[in-house]
């Protein structure tokens, strides 16, 4: 199978990954999932959706250029805009503009945009969404298409149907922002043990019939993208801007009753290697680390004592405990920066290309590009401060933090 055509999962059907990529403070990550997917998949091709609106020129000439490494195809698109009115043209209703736990999410309407890789001159049979704050590990494609979810994927009816895996619900802080239902008895991955274990999910339950949007893999069809766009355009503006993590609440309403859970492994975020470590039994089993919270890209991973003094141990993300899994990020980094050099000696295009993503990279200091860049301190050490500053509607004070298994809103 040639390169760009899609990877077979041995029944002759064609795979591809997408992503999205609508700021530069993103690009290194993208980068680096395209260079870990094509280390560990390199048949299987990575489909970039970007939007040349919001990103400078020398990113676009950046992931140009890694498309001559990678298995990369690009695709343009448009911003996509919650309506400004409500369904069949109403006046949009009053909701306020205020429902997003964090404003980085603003961007993630456009997410939407990957159900139109139907509409590419290249065909493909599944499409597996990955996050751009994603990194592959191992080939996941044999944890995302089994016999069993191929089946479910299948026929008419698989046509309107997506993969995906459970959300968690623990809210071990206890949150404001998180409904009460939101407890670890009420979390799918609460009862599940080892790393096989793929949660049921229960049609009409309040918590274990929802999926991360992070990782989710559909059938690309003219029919799937007119499913989703019309319900996007019915639904009320007013609505849409009240979600919390817009596109996840969008497509968990859309794919109500129509979603299948696969394995934990596609879709790993990096705190359940302490948050549920029922599951994470080893670091060897992610195939997909997910980077909730704070980038690894935004700061470099430090180093402090053990508590028994023997040793030291690294340190990262925003309770210090994240020190294993971004120093998977920067090993992968490197190793893509050496190779990377390695044409660089010679050809002067991709010693620019490497300028332009070390520029949206943490320097040899740790808070060196974060004190210099406002939109890499949002997705660094800072994230927590750039959460929108609301509990309940009103904005109270500095608002910290997002821990755990997602976005966290706190007053203090």
């Amino acid at each position: 199978m040639s390169e760009k055509s899609g990877t077979s999962n041995g029944s002759g059907h064609k795979i591809a990954y997408a992503t999205l990529l609508t700021r530069p403070t993103y690009l290194a990550g993208v980068i680096i999932l395209a260079y870990s997917l094509h280390k560990h998949s390199p048949s299987t091709p990575l489909i970039i959706q970007y939007t040349p609106s919001t990103l400078p020129h020398p990113c676009i000439k950046a992931l140009e250029s890694e498309s001559k490494h990678c298995n990369i195809i690009l695709h343009p698109v448009e911003h996509l805009r919650i309506p400004p009115r409500g369904p069949n043209g109403t006046a949009a209703a009053t909701t306020p503009d205020h429902g997003m736990v964090a404003e980085r999410f603003a961007d993630t309407w456009t997410k939407l945009r990957v159900f139109d890789i139907h509409a590419l001159p290249q065909s493909f049979d599944y499409i597996c969404f990955l996050d751009a704050d994603t990194l592959v590990r191992r080939d996941p494609l044999p944890f995302l298409l089994s016999d069993e979810s191929t089946r479910y994927l299948a026929g008419e009816q698989g046509r309107l149907r997506v993969l995906a895996t459970h959300v968690c619900v623990c809210n071990l802080d206890a949150d404001a922002w998180a409904p009460p239902s939101w407890t670890p008895q009420n979390c799918a991955y609460t009862g599940a043990h080892g790393a096989d274990a793929v949660p049921e999910v229960r049609g009409g339950h309040e918590t274990l019939a929802m999926f991360n949007s992070g990782v989710f893999v559909f059938r690309p069809s003219a029919l799937l993208a007119g499913f989703v766009q019309s319900r996007f355009r019915a639904e009320d503006g007013g609505v849409l801007r009240g979600m919390k993590f817009p596109d996840q609440d969008f497509l968990n309403g859309v794919f109500a009753g129509r979603w299948r859970g696969v394995s934990w492994r596609v879709n790993a975020l990096k705190t359940w290697r302490y948050w549920h470590a029922g599951v994470w039994t080893g670091d060897e089993e992610p195939a997909v680390v997910h980077y909730i919270v704070d980038k690894p890209w935004a700061q470099r991973v430090g180093r402090r004592p053990v508590q028994d003094g023997r040793g030291e141990e690294s340190v990262a993300g925003y309770k210090g405990q994240d020190g294993v899994t971004h120093s998977w990020w920067w090993a992968e980094y490197e190793a893509w920066v050496a190779n990377r050099g390695f044409f660089s000696a010679s050809d002067g295009v991709e010693r620019e290309v490497l300028g332009t993503v070390r520029k949206y990279v943490a320097g040899e200091e740790r808070e060196e590009r974060e004190s210099e860049d406002e939109g890499m301190r949002a997705i660094g050490g800072g994230a927590q401060d750039y959460a929108k500053k609301w509990v309940s509607g009103v904005g109270r004070g500095r608002v910290l933090g997002e821990r755990g298994h997602g976005p966290v809103v706190r007053q203090v």
